[in-house]
């Protein structure tokens, strides 16, 4: 098995910002039907010892994450005083919201417990270029706690090749890749599990398996049974209503070939506006403000227009 702003948005983001201290998780409670949009944007003042890194664990966000909300702060050294944005305000993924939900854009992971109102939402770190992640449909199919890990051949030959060979069999402990807990999926070889390299969560490092920090993959261990439908997609640009106005959350596009073109970026977020058969017909857009969204990039939800006006088929489209 494999180890797996532009002006706008950021005072959008400011205006909203909550100071608070690190949560064990981040829970929310499900939105009535027709909102989509839950949690706040934060704001902490970075202290000398601060990192990215260190600060994305405190608050169960991913590596990457952090450096799209805050760009122009050195993310291992931000100097202190500086006010670093919290990215904890989420559109919920497309589709059902059962079981558990991958967005591979947005390096998350969502869980919705059957028969309670809520969502948990985890950072996760998934498969670099040349192993990339899948999008599939699935389920779990097992849990093991302590798991030892049986490097496959193709791992095994690329760290030989490097200088770095593998045993056979690694057992149980800080050393392990998996770190102490593993889910499987119904896909031969891929794998949810924790990790002995925190850094790489919200990254692309693994060989195309789902890693948690350690303690949310523990935490995930005591209520997530054999059997839970797991949804794995990605869509970097997810649409939300909220309050009566229509969000657009944008995320860098995976792509291992290199940055889509505006054109594609631009056809891509029309796309996923049409997906929302709830949407279609009955919303305006700003077509301005979605290019400023779509060039930041930042993962921070944004007003773009309101559920009311011309059908989005015919709204006039500015070329980026």
């Amino acid at each position: 098995m494999l180890p797996c702003f532009p002006a706008f948005s950021r005072c959008l983001s400011l205006a909203a910002a909550l100071v608070a201290g690190p949560a064990a998780a981040l829970e929310f409670p499900l939105p009535p039907a027709g909102e989509d949009v839950v949690g706040q944007v934060q704001t902490v003042t970075a202290k000398y010892e601060d990192t990215f890194a260190d600060l994305a664990q405190a608050y169960d966000l991913g590596y990457n994450e952090m450096l799209a909300a805050n760009p122009g702060v050195d993310a291992w050294l931000p100097k202190p005083g500086t006010e670093i944005v919290l990215p904890t305000r989420f559109i919920l993924p497309p589709g059902p919201r059962t079981g558990i939900v991958i967005n591979l854009a947005e390096y998350r992971l969502y869980y919705y417990p059957k028969g309670e109102d809520v969502v948990r939402t985890y950072p996760l770190g998934i498969g670099r270029e040349g192993w990339g992640s899948p999008v599939a449909t699935t389920k779990i199919i097992s849990k093991v706690a302590n798991p030892s890990w049986t490097p496959p051949a193709s791992v095994k030959a690329e760290h030989a090749a490097d200088g770095d060979p593998l045993p056979n069999v690694v057992p149980p402990g800080p050393d392990n890749p998996l770190g102490p807990y593993k889910f499987g999926l119904g896909l031969p070889g891929y794998l949810i599990h924790g990790s002995n390299k925190k850094f790489g969560i919200g990254t692309r490092t693994s060989h195309g398996c789902f890693r948690m920090y350690n303690e949310n993959v523990l935490e995930l261990s005591t209520m997530v049974p054999v059997g839970t439908p797991v949804r794995i997609i990605n869509e970097p640009y997810k649409f939300g209503v909220s309050a009566g106005q229509v969000y657009l959350e944008a995320h860098t596009p995976l792509d291992a070939e290199g940055d889509p073109s505006r054109e594609d970026k631009h056809t891509a977020v029309v796309n996923a506006l049409v997906n929302r058969k709830d949407l279609t017909g009955v919303v305006s857009v700003d077509w301005d403000r979605v290019r400023d969204v779509i060039g930041a990039e930042d993962g921070l939800p944004v007003v773009i227009g309101a559920p009311s006006g011309p059908a989005v088929t015919t709204a006039p489209v500015t070329p980026f």
